[in-house]
């Protein structure tokens, strides 16, 4: 039989730091502040040997007011690049019915993840 061989780009595996959730609530904290979304963060933490399951409480729920839906937040970007294109080419049609339908996308996303929308 041949000999079997390890793989070769396999990563260092370290052991599991256990923290007290108040460490790992600042150690959350401290990641968002690169600007990293919560399912950055997760990953981070698992490079660094901390698995976020081992906790009570959410990264999402730890951040707060400052956590954003990756949903939304792609949405609004898409958003913006189209109206920005839409004030320089009045004269496309397409692009503006491109905005309206992802503006429609956007307030439904609103609605389901309940977040308050500003009242003209």
């Amino acid at each position: 039989m041949p000999k079997k061989t390890k793989p070769k780009n396999k990563q260092k595996i370290t052991k599991t730091k256990k923290l007290s959730q108040l460490e790992f609530e600042k150690k959350v904290m401290e990641l968002s502040e690169k600007s990293l979304t919560s399912e950055k963060i997760g990953e981070e933490l698992r490079k660094q040997g901390i698995h976020p399951k081992e906790y009570s409480r959410k990264i999402s729920k730890i951040l707060g007011e400052k956590y954003i839906n990756p949903d939304l937040k792609n949405v609004k970007a898409k958003l913006e690049r189209v109206k920005k294109h839409y004030e320089k080419n009045k004269q496309d049609k397409r692009s503006m019915r491109e905005k309206d339908r992802i503006f429609a996308q956007l307030r439904k996303l609103k609605k389901y993840f309940k977040i308050e929308t500003k009242k003209k």
